[in-house]
């Protein structure tokens, strides 16, 4: 699948997020690419059937993108709930466990995620997958003794990666700290795994979302498919 086309799974599975939200309601805005077409969908029925809600964004460019349609956004302490976040995965497995935190947003978006009544995924079908794994797991970490949590997860065979931008100089996310990226190919046990890196010091959250999810929308060339987590 060339990037057109999977543009156009990503946009298809957008547009079909943004008939969920409706006049007065609060809704979590992820980050992603998928997630663009979800924001550019929303202005669009802003501006020209006069939709009205209050948006909650996982990150400081949703925010700027969702003002710029003229959305309304408010910081997530100045709400008491979230009807439902709309967010992207980089992977969804049949069990609704995901990895999420490719543009380095993992922590924003399990708070926002955490605090919403309803969670809604949108992908393209290239995202969905048997074992969760292949797509490098991020875990964010604070600045401070990074390289001993890096070579805790080495010893651990968790083939850690410290993430850098294009200039060469480590990523940094929203929060200042820093993104470890680990190499697992499978996951087969995720919730073990979670457990680890969370209790690990230095760690701050990790991009393991496992059966948090309720909805997931799915882009397909035969139009959108709608999965539903029957555990939730």
């Amino acid at each position: 699948m060339d990037k057109a086309q999977q543009d156009a799974l990503k946009k298809a599975a957008g547009i079909e997020a943004a008939k969920i939200v409706e006049n007065d309601m609060t809704v979590g805005l992820g980050t992603g690419s998928t997630v663009r077409f979800l924001v550019d969908e929303l202005g669009r029925r802003v501006q020209e059937e006069g939709l009205h809600f209050t948006g909650v964004t996982t990150s400081r460019r949703t925010q700027e993108q969702a003002e710029g349609y003229g959305i309304r956004i408010v910081n997530i302490d100045e709400v008491d709930h979230i009807d439902v976040t709309i967010d992207g995965a980089d992977e969804v497995d049949k069990n609704f466990n995901g990895i999420k935190g490719g543009g380095a947003a993992l922590l924003w978006e399990k708070i926002v995620a955490i605090n919403s009544n309803r969670i809604v995924w949108i992908v393209d079908q290239s995202k969905v997958v048997d074992v969760i794994g292949a797509f490098p797991l991020p875990v964010e970490v604070i600045p401070f003794g990074v390289g001993h949590v890096i070579k805790k997860f080495e010893a651990k065979g968790y083939r850690p990666t410290l993430r850098m931008d294009a200039d060469g100089k480590p990523v940094r996310t929203d929060e200042n700290d820093l993104v470890v990226d680990l190499h697992l190919e499978r996951i087969e046990h995720p919730q073990d795994l979670a457990t680890d890196l969370i209790t690990t010091v230095g760690v701050v959250e990790h991009g393991l979302f496992l059966n948090m999810v309720d909805t997931v929308i799915v882009g397909d060339p035969n139009g959108p498919c709608v999965m539903t987590n029957s555990n939730k």
